[in-house]
């Protein structure tokens, strides 16, 4: 099988690549810089160069491929309903690209794109009401005889070299002198090991049906005082507890999802694809994993 991947030299793609490789498939990569397209060939992959807003240049790719998972979006949250539109923009692109294919389309959502509840499933509908909308855009082709699928990812996707929200909570509070949660700290954080989030992926590929929804969740909510509790001893520094309103100033961009509360359950989409996850959960991988090390940039 040719699959082709956006995103796929980034935190979860590269993953994703090398996972479909080991599974026998072709993985054709888009990369924009000269460093993306040397760290998919070293994964194995080929390239095809462009951005994601050359979009008949992702159409052509998806023509061309058996399938298609789009796992890049344009991680700019100071201009978030730029990076929205563009990534619905990209699938659009591709999903008219493949109306009456029948060939399978994931798309990467967030669990945060449910309406509240105690513990939110993969049968919750999307909340209209939030900014990114791949998920509605990408399920929308369910209809037009593409293998649409979406995955919905957790706020924190862990592991070696995680340069997101985790890695962003450790580089504010060395620059604070202090570690912080809001309020009483227990709005949770659903979590997954980054390989166990690609399993996930290349098993829906397999085994996936139409106009599903999964969700990549090991941990199903880990506590924001948890989390903020071990930054703090880590780092040697007093851990804090700030208001509601104080965290936009105290966290900047991450002020919103420092108060996330979605945990999140993946009892179904592990029935549904036969899908465990293995990988340490985010506390053990925070407590012995790489995140306290010095930093070295990595695909």
């Amino acid at each position: 099988m040719r699959v082709f991947v956006t995103g796929a030299s980034g935190f979860v793609g590269s993953s994703v690549t090398r996972q479909l490789i080991a599974a026998g498939s072709q993985v054709v990569g888009l990369a924009r810089s000269d460093k993306s397209a040397a760290a998919i060939e070293a994964n194995g992959g080929s390239v095809v160069r462009g951005e994601i807003g050359d979009l008949d240049l992702l159409a052509g790719a998806a023509r061309e491929a058996d399938a298609v998972i789009h796992t890049a979006f344009i991680h700019d949250f100071s201009n978030y309903k730029a990076a929205a539109d563009a990534d619905k923009a990209a699938i659009d692109a591709i999903g008219n690209a493949l109306s009456g294919s029948g060939k399978p389309f994931i798309v990467t959502a967030g669990v945060g794109v449910t309406p509240k509840g105690p513990l939110r499933t993969e049968e919750d509908p999307t909340n209209a009401n939030i900014g990114r909308m791949s998920e509605v855009a990408g399920l929308a082709f369910a209809a037009e005889g593409v293998k649409a699928m979406a995955m919905r990812l957790p706020p924190s996707v862990h592991g070696p070299h995680d340069h997101g929200f985790v890695a962003s909570l450790i580089r504010i509070a060395r620059e604070k002198g202090n570690s912080a949660y809001v309020g009483e700290g227990s709005n949770r954080w659903p979590a997954v090991w980054r390989d166990d989030a690609a399993h996930a992926f290349v098993l829906a590929l397999e085994k996936g049906v139409a106009g599903s929804r999964y969700h990549a969740v090991g941990d199903e909510g880990v506590p924001f005082r948890d989390i903020a509790s071990v930054i703090g001893r880590k780092l040697g520094v007093p851990v804090i507890s700030v208001t509601p309103e104080e965290a936009p100033a105290r966290f900047g961009w991450m002020g919103h999802f420092a108060q996330f509360d979605v945990a999140s359950s993946s009892a179904l989409t592990q029935s549904r694809l036969g899908w465990r996850p293995e990988g340490p959960g985010l506390l053990e991988d925070m407590e012995h994993g790489t995140y306290f090390e010095p930093q070295t940039s990595a695909a």
